[in-house]
């Protein structure tokens, strides 16, 4: 995800993508709230629900682009925008749960936790612009080299993250926006299509694995209720914020459609609240089962 990230691209369009992701993120947070509230979970459960439900999923996201060219293209970078913001979103939706999950939670944590994410993103692009570039110019005729330096360099920011009280996926994720900036990122993004696609099948398996099917009986009615509710809000909503931000219909009709789902980030969620102990099991059951039903 963090590959696609580039800071100069998002720039451009941040203005409409700002307003479309807020708005849509807000409307996708408060039906989730209402489904698990009305579904009789508390008002802690029903929170994180309405905060796991305000992501579309990056993966599904960029893979119903119908080719790499659209990138490039007007619709392209709609998505992409939406999704960069919506990421940052998420990450930052992650920090907070990690947050109070801790049994050391004070003020100073909280600043220290929040300190660590600038510094390590100033860290990232501080090595990214007087090493990593450097290197990737000196050996680009190296196909390996640069495959291999850069899976090291996602694993060293990752283990870097957890030093500082952060996770992997967030070390990763400042890791890939550090390469994204420079002219490498598009021919690494092809290259780790391969291995995204193969950790993506364990991603899934592990969504299954972790899927207490034993629950589904006691939550079904408002997976049910909250999947048809995502799949038709969804399209709906990110139709009518396009259309708000001057962007053509058919435009907002096609973003909708291929955003109308739940997101990875959502099981990640469920996942960091419940080994935070901040969820109930049928409460983190019912986003999973939804980010199921809506892929």
């Amino acid at each position: 995800a963090g590959l696609h990230l580039d800071p100069k691209n998002l720039a451009s369009m941040l203005k409409k993508a700002v307003f479309v992701t807020l708005t849509t993120s807000l409307a996708f947070a408060i039906i989730g709230y209402s489904v698990a509230w009305g579904a009789g979970f508390s008002v802690v459960d029903s929170i994180l629900v309405g905060a796991a439900m305000m992501f579309s999923s990056t993966l599904l996201g960029l893979k119903l682009l119908p080719n790499s060219l659209l990138h490039g293209q007007h619709l392209g970078e709609v998505i992409i925008s939406i999704l960069l913001i919506q990421d940052l979103l998420a990450i930052l939706t992650l920090i907070v749960l990690q947050t109070f999950g801790s049994e050391t939670i004070s003020a100073v944590h909280l600043f220290n936790v929040f300190l660590a994410v600038p510094l390590l993103c100033v860290y990232a692009f501080f090595v990214e612009r007087f090493c990593l570039s450097k290197l990737f110019t000196m050996f680009e005729s190296v196909r390996e080299y640069l495959f291999i330096t850069s899976v090291g360099w996602c694993l060293l920011v990752a283990q870097i993250a957890t030093w500082i009280g952060l996770s992997h996926d967030i070390g990763a994720f400042i890791a890939g926006v550090a390469i994204a900036t420079g002219s490498i990122s598009s021919y690494l993004s092809e290259c780790f299509s391969p291995l995204r696609d193969f950790f993506l099948v364990l991603f899934f398996f592990a969504i299954g694995a972790n899927l207490n099917i034993w629950e589904l009986p006691n939550i079904y009615m408002p997976v049910i209720i909250l999947t048809a509710a995502i799949l038709i809000a969804k399209p709906s909503l990110y139709w009518w914020s396009l259309l708000r931000s001057t962007e053509d219909g058919k435009i907002g009709w096609e973003v909708g459609v291929r955003l109308g789902q739940a997101s990875e980030f959502s099981v990640l969620v469920a996942q960091v609240a419940s080994q935070s102990r901040l969820i109930s099991p049928q409460a983190s059951g019912i986003i999973q089962a939804t980010t199921i039903l809506s892929f």
